[in-house]
């Protein structure tokens, strides 16, 4: 591991360590001056400097107690006749500590409790080893030396705010060019869907009108009825390859490829209801109608709106719930009701379930009409009414309604 990650996750280890340096520091500057300058007893010095030091290992973990920690020092020039270098730099190195990384407010607090004492200290207790050095000058180097501190502090405060200020607005900046990357990327497939659209609508016009002609020459003109057939299966093929574009163009990258397989309709309901009986849930299914009358698009809805409504209903009906499923295909809509016994939504449920929301976009699709909610009796039900065109067969009989 990198040393200098290792002491940031350890900030205690850290700085005892700078504690120890500032020692060693007092040490080596006590070596290199001439020895009647020395303090008596040197052992005793070393451990007052141990203990200035103190604080400093307390800096990121404790600063206000170790702040007091430090002023309680300054009764050594008092007591004894020995002034630490460590003490001094102690005060430097939390004043510089408080204006880093605290508030300007409390930092100008810490910084004048920690100096105006210093400067009492130093007008009413001279030293007596430097008699030449008036009290002023000590008083005047010292606040000196605590607004350089606390100026080096401010100075790296300010310098990491806007730091932080500058990778907040590049993160903003990266997501906002990201969103509009997005959305340009769906802009684009939206026109290109549009196009694709427009051609593969112009195909199956296309057959339409071919498939119209060629019932109307087909005894007449059997040569003509077949070339106009040939053009309606090449035609369709290539609508087939325009969908399969579209459908390429739509999907996002989330979105799995479909699989070329029939989709389930009106005759999977009741495969659907035998599953969930198997699941726990009595389901009883009626299916009054024709289901040949049924676009595949409608079929496919009304096996989406069951498979919905029997899901919540494992969900969220209860043990000893039962459920009833009708679908009517009779006249000129489709009705699909699924019903159940089970205690229903939770009062405190405000939220619109995306399987809810899909429902009613599928039946908006249509033209139909979707209504949910919890019964008078109790339970929930599920309720949706879609118009149908009916189809025509291939005489042009339409299938499974009236003209009116």
């Amino acid at each position: 591991m990198d040393p200098r990650e290792w002491l940031r996750r350890r900030p205690l280890a850290g700085d005892a360590l700078l504690a120890a340096g500032l020692v060693l520091a007092e040490v080596l500057f006590t070596l290199l001056t001439p020895r009647e300058f020395w303090p008596r007893p040197l052992p005793a010095a070393l451990g007052w400097s141990l203990l200035c030091a103190a604080p400093v290992a307390l800096r990121r973990v404790a600063l206000w107690p170790a702040v007091l920690v430090a002023l309680a020092t300054l009764a050594l020039p008092i007591t004894i006749d020995v002034i630490p270098t460590t003490q001094s730099l102690t005060f430097v190195v939390l004043t510089y500590t408080m204006a880093a990384y605290r508030p300007v407010r409390p930092a100008l607090v810490a910084a004048v409790v920690l100096w105006l004492p210093v400067a009492v200290v130093n007008t009413l207790v001279p030293h007596e080893g430097l008699p030449q050095i008036s009290s002023a000058y000590l008083v005047a180097n010292n606040l000196l030396v605590g607004i350089v501190s606390f100026s080096v502090g401010r100075t790296l405060n300010a310098r990491r705010s806007s730091t932080e200020a500058l990778r907040e607005r590049a993160r903003a900046a990266e997501a906002n060019q990201r969103a509009l990357a997005e959305q340009a990327v769906a802009d684009e497939r939206r026109r290109i869907a549009r196009e694709l659209h427009d051609v593969v609508a112009h195909h199956v016009s296309v057959m339409g009108v071919l498939a119209t002609g060629v019932r109307r020459v087909l005894r007449r003109d059997p040569d003509a009825a077949d070339e106009a057939i040939g053009t309606i299966e090449e035609t369709s093929r290539a609508t087939l390859r325009e969908l399969r574009r579209l459908l390429d163009v739509l999907r996002t990258e989330a979105e799995p490829a479909a699989e070329l397989s029939p989709q389930p309709g009106i005759a999977g309901i009741e495969t659907l209801t035998e599953q969930v009986r198997e699941a726990g849930l009595p389901v009883a299914l009626t299916v009054a109608g024709t289901a040949s009358a049924l676009e595949e698009g409608v079929a496919l809805t009304v096996y989406r709106i069951v498979q919905e409504a029997l899901t919540n209903t494992l969900k969220h009906a209860g043990n000893t719930a039962t459920a009833q499923v009708r679908v009517s295909l009779a006249g000129n809509a489709v009705e699909v009701e699924v019903t159940d016994t089970g205690r229903g939504p939770r009062p405190d449920t405000h939220r619109v379930g995306h399987g809810l929301v899909g429902m009613r976009e599928r039946v908006g699709l249509y033209g139909g009409l979707l209504r949910t909610g919890a019964r008078p009796g109790g339970g929930y039900r599920v309720y949706a009414r879609i118009p149908v065109e009916p189809l025509a067969d291939g005489t042009g009989v339409r299938r499974g309604g009236s003209d009116g």
